[in-house]
């Protein structure tokens, strides 16, 4: 349900960090202004904007590890928030549908991309619950979490420093999340196992992915 990436080399991230010190932030409410628990800046710079989204999409679906684990259909432009001390982002589920310009996107998975350094910032980690339990991430700078949309997260409370990272949401081919998961270890095994099988019967396993990717595609 979860991946760990490794995104972006420094070069991207000093890059991106340059933008971000260029750019305009304003309050993250404009992008949901009924929101009760969402404390943040974000990117407000057209072409700030664009030049950032672009690096960051492209690096995404460069990644084959995210290629691979997500079946990506369409993603929606990557936007860089900022958490100052004080800020956070309460519990909450990600919006089911992403409006976008050229048409909503169903939020499937929601990826995190990590630019600040974690010793710069106290306080401000992503926190997804699992019922009763949880997981908590604070990525060093050029690395990503994707995981799914319907989860209950939040942004913990920054104390100091401050906590820079870039969000996007996924729209998938294959929506639902068992399903993918399942997708994803069938083509993991076969790729790391198939060559050591009989060829007669790595072809019947191919056989079953392709099937089964014509079941549960969209």
């Amino acid at each position: 349900m979860f991946k760990q990436l490794s995104l972006l080399d420094q070069a991207q991230v000093r890059e991106l960090k340059n933008i971000a010190d260029q750019a305009q932030f304003v309050d993250g409410k404009i992008s949901n202004p009924y929101s009760k628990v969402k404390n943040n800046l974000q990117l407000h710079d057209v072409e700030g904007y664009k030049k950032s989204s672009k690096i960051l999409h492209d690096a995404l679906m460069a990644n084959r590890e995210f290629v691979d684990f997500a079946f990506p259909e369409r993603v929606a432009p990557p936007l860089i928030t900022r958490y100052k001390p004080g800020m956070n982002y309460g519990l909450h589920s990600d919006s089911a549908i992403i409006p976008l310009p050229d048409g909503p996107l169903r939020s499937d998975l929601s990826c995190t991309i990590f630019l600040s350094d974690v010793n710069d910032c106290k306080g401000g980690a992503l926190h997804v619950t699992q019922g009763e339990a949880g997981m908590r991430f604070k990525g060093i700078p050029g690395t990503a979490i994707v995981y799914p949309s319907y989860t209950l997260h939040e942004v913990e409370p920054v104390t100091e420093g401050e906590r820079m990272v870039a969000i996007t949401f996924i729209q998938s081919k294959i929506p639902d999340v068992m399903n993918r998961n399942l997708m994803y270890e069938l083509n993991e095994v076969a790729a790391l196992e198939g060559l050591n099988m009989a060829h007669e019967n790595y072809t019947r396993l191919q056989a079953v992915q392709y099937n089964l990717m014509r079941k549960w595609m969209r």
